[in-house]
Parts: structure tokens; sequence; C-alpha cells
């Protein structure tokens, strides 16, 4: 899910003309955390207002299969969750609102929140639920084949690539960690590094090399991804730009990104803390941030799991912690 980069102390910019909304809950990012931070509000009768982003439902949306959720014996889709999820929110008095946020000023209270460039909306607490996105190589087939062969994240979707071939895109500790967890369940997993090394920490590259069934290709560049309605294969370049380049063509089924995740921060610089990477830093064991009455959730502070069940339960500790949050203030 992403949202516009700037805030109300970005160029100088006024507060729009017109009625202030003020609310007791604001919800900025709809997902498992948003979603879930909104049932657990609603029922404490905060009377939140959920501003659901440019992507409703967040990276789940384009998750084909969850199995991994309990309560859902037989799967579901991300887009059959997330309305669930919605529709349970909406049911307890969540006002749920399709918008983007585009400013903020958490330097006085209560916060203030733009959304569309023209609506201020006044909260007494804000639970940021903006995500992290994936990064991706940008090649054309890699969008096409999203949700058929292509994943981010091998705890969610190896589970359907048991027995078969897959190959890791990426040279860090996560790439190496993906590999190593898909060649559980994998007959064969390749590596594919763009340097000559690898990246990740000296003990994570020693379970790579112990590990029997993986097949590291340094010095290889992804080309494209080919195969009839999903992905069979992977054209990749050796040794790009060097007198001895070459194609190499390896028959795979799936294809796992495991370059990096963006946390959707940028909005919040100037007030919220934030590690090097841009994650949220909270309180230990809370959901609270730098700025009272600013609460974090979900993948936007959670470099590690990026799981939508511990997505879901931050999601519900930020909305415990902004009622009690509340509560305190009375």
């Amino acid at each position: 899910m992403e949202f516009k980069s700037m805030n109300l102390k970005d160029e100088n910019k006024s507060t729009p003309e017109g009625d202030v909304e003020k609310v007791k809950c604001l919800i900025v990012g709809s997902g498992p955390a948003g979603y879930t931070a909104a049932i657990y509000a609603a029922r404490a009768n905060l009377k939140p207002v959920l501003i659901e982003g440019l992507q409703p439902g967040g990276q789940l949306t384009t998750t084909t299969e969850i199995d991994n959720f309990p309560g859902y014996p037989d799967g579901i889709t991300g887009s059959e969750m997330m309305a669930d999820l919605k529709k349970q929110a909406e049911r307890f008095g969540t006002d749920c609102r399709w918008g983007l946020v585009t400013s903020v000023d958490f330097s006085s209270y209560p916060h203030k929140v733009i959304v569309d460039d023209k609506k201020l909306i006044e909260a007494e607490t804000v639970i940021l639920a903006t995500g992290a996105t994936a990064k991706y190589l940008g090649f054309p087939t890699e969008e096409k084949y999203m949700g058929s062969g292509v994943s981010a994240c091998a705890t969610c979707d190896g589970f359907f690539y048991r027995g078969k071939d897959v190959a890791v895109v990426g040279g860090g500790d996560t790439a190496a960690e993906e590999a190593t967890y898909l060649a559980g369940l994998c007959n064969k997993v390749y590596l594919i590094v763009r340097k000559p090394f690898l990246r990740a920490s000296k003990t994570m590259q020693d379970r790579v090399f112990r590990t029997k069934n993986i097949e590291v290709l340094f010095e290889h560049n992804t080309k494209e991804l080919y195969g009839d309605g999903v992905v069979e294969g992977v054209k990749l370049i050796k040794r790009m730009g060097e007198p001895d380049e070459s194609e190499v063509d390896v028959k795979i089924d799936g294809f796992f990104l495991a370059i990096g995740h963006t946390p959707n921060s940028k909005i919040f610089n100037g007030y919220l803390k934030t590690d090097a990477q841009g994650y949220v830093l909270t309180e230990p064991e809370t959901t609270k941030t730098n700025v009272h009455g600013v609460f974090a959730c979900g993948d936007l502070k959670d470099p590690h799991y990026r799981q939508a069940i511990t997505s879901a339960g931050s999601g519900c500790r930020a909305a415990m912690d902004a009622e009690r949050f509340l509560s305190e203030r009375e």
C-alpha cells in the first residue's frame, strides 16, 4: 500500500480550507493490521474511521491462496479474506473510506491528518497500518505472473511448490533464509545472485552451502520469466556486460523475490523514529511510537515476520493501546 510522501511541514503547506472532522481514532491503512485494529477499536466504542489507501486490503489482495491463516481449513484468497475482515470491522461500526492520506502533522495535539489534499481530520489517536512494499526487479513478465508463480514470501507460498523446482533472487540474509526454507519443501532451489559473492552473514552462507538441493548461481541477472499461464522457466544473463556474457535457461515452477521490502513510512518523516531501513520504532512490547497517541502496527514496524497473522495480532495490540491511551486522558 503506497501513501504519498509529504507532510504539513513540507513546502510550508497550509491547512486546507473547509470543515475539520474530529475523531477519536483514525486508522491509516487497511490490510490485516488495519482491519483488525478497526474491529477492536470499534468494539471499544472508539468509533474508528479507517482510510484504506490506494490498495484497499493491502498486499494480501495480490495473493491467490492463503493456507496458513488459522480458521480457514480449506484456504482462502487474499481478496476474500480482506473483504471478510472489512465486513467484520464495518459490522461493529467502523467507517471505512477509500482515500489517500497526503499529509500529516503530529507536532501538536490532537493530531492532524489530511486526506486527498483537502479533507482535514483531527484525531485523538492515530493507528498507522500502512504496511511495507516488497521490492521487485521491474521486468514485465514479473508482474504478468504475479500470483501465478511469482511470490515475495516463501513462508506464505512455499507450501504450493512442494516437490517442485523454484528460484530465489537475492544475495542477503533474507534470500539465504528463504532459500533454505524452500529447500525443506522443494526438489531443487536455485539461488540467483547478481554478484560473485553472497552478502548474507557467514552463518547463513554456511547454511546455504551445506544444503544439498540449493544451487547458487553467482553473477546471474534475471532477464524474463516464461510459461503458459504460469511460470515454467526463467531466462538469465550470466556475467552480464562481460566478454563471455551468455544466456541461461532454467526450468522452474516458482520464482521468489527476496531483495527486501520498503516500509511505507516516508510520509511520517520528521515525526516518527525509524530504523535505518525506515521501519517505525515502537516501545518494547507495545505499538506506541515516540509520539503520544500515535501507534504503529503490521509490516510498517515489522522487518522480521511480515505475516498476515502477526500483522493482525499487532493491529489488535494497537487498538488496545489506543483505548488505554484515551482512558488515561479522561
